[in-house]
């Protein structure tokens, strides 16, 4: 049975999610479209253990499904707003990125 997130657990479970370079491109491949998980190994150009364990995760926490298309299963964004956070941040970030306020952010690498 599916329960929704409390807000909290719903952004630890993004923020999990975010903290991987894989899958931070592996939602932003599903961003544009649905795909399958073969394809979506030859584009990000990693094996399809390493993918399907991914995957794994990103379904685990909520923001992905697999779709069943006959034999083989399509992966998609969970929710299509999922699509419209992820650019948010995205743009959020490089708004950010390009603001050096942080006078420290050289010398310590933040920012």
């Amino acid at each position: 049975m599916l329960t929704l997130a409390t807000d909290l657990d719903a952004l630890t479970r993004f923020g999990r999610a975010l903290a991987d370079p894989i899958r931070c491109r592996l939602l932003l491949a599903l961003r544009e479209a649905p795909a399958y998980p073969s394809d979506l190994a030859e584009a990000l150009g990693i094996s399809r253990t390493r993918l399907s364990n991914h995957l794994a995760c990103l379904r685990d926490c909520g923001l992905v499904v697999a779709v069943p298309d006959g034999r083989r299963s399509r992966y998609e964004l969970a929710d299509p707003r999922l699509g419209h956070a992820l650019d948010d941040l995205r743009t959020a970030v490089v708004a950010v990125a390009e603001d050096s306020t942080c006078p420290d952010a050289e010398k310590k690498g933040c920012c």
